[in-house]
């Protein structure tokens, strides 16, 4: 498998939590998007870089496993890792680290599929300018 990673610190705001000071389950799908758009702007592949070759690029599935809290102040490292896959597909793995703990907060994995903006058709072929952009990569081989 080849993989490539980059991983983002974020604090976690009030807005995040819930009653009890815990980062509400939902915001983990944040986290995710956050590293996401931080991987996009690392390895120069960008949601609106898909957009503008003619591309959505939407989530078809998430999991979120849920391992430790975080509390509101502390602040989390969101590794984001993604396998190259044959199929026309754009599949990470996260990591959440509680930094104030260093206990692995969650885990999780996203799937994306290539959808034409303008049939809003699903592409069963990985787009050539993606195509090109992993050729161009320098993955680590796991």
């Amino acid at each position: 498998m080849k993989k490539l990673s980059a991983e983002i610190d974020l604090k976690v705001r009030f807005s995040e939590t819930d009653a009890m000071g815990v980062v509400w389950h939902g915001n983990y799908l944040k986290f995710f998007e956050d590293a996401r758009e931080y991987f996009g702007e690392f390895y120069k592949m960008e949601y609106l870089d898909m957009y503008n070759n003619g591309y959505f690029t939407p989530l078809v599935k998430t999991e979120i496993n849920h391992k430790a809290v975080v509390y509101y102040g502390q602040a989390v490292r969101v590794k984001a890792t993604l396998t190259q896959c044959a199929a026309a597909k754009i599949i990470f793995d996260y990591e959440v680290i509680n930094l104030t703990t260093n206990e692995i907060a969650a885990t999780g994995k996203t799937i994306q599929i290539f959808m034409s903006e303008k049939t809003r058709t699903l592409e069963l072929i990985k787009p050539p300018f993606y195509e090109a952009w992993e050729n161009q990569q320098v993955w680590t081989q796991i």
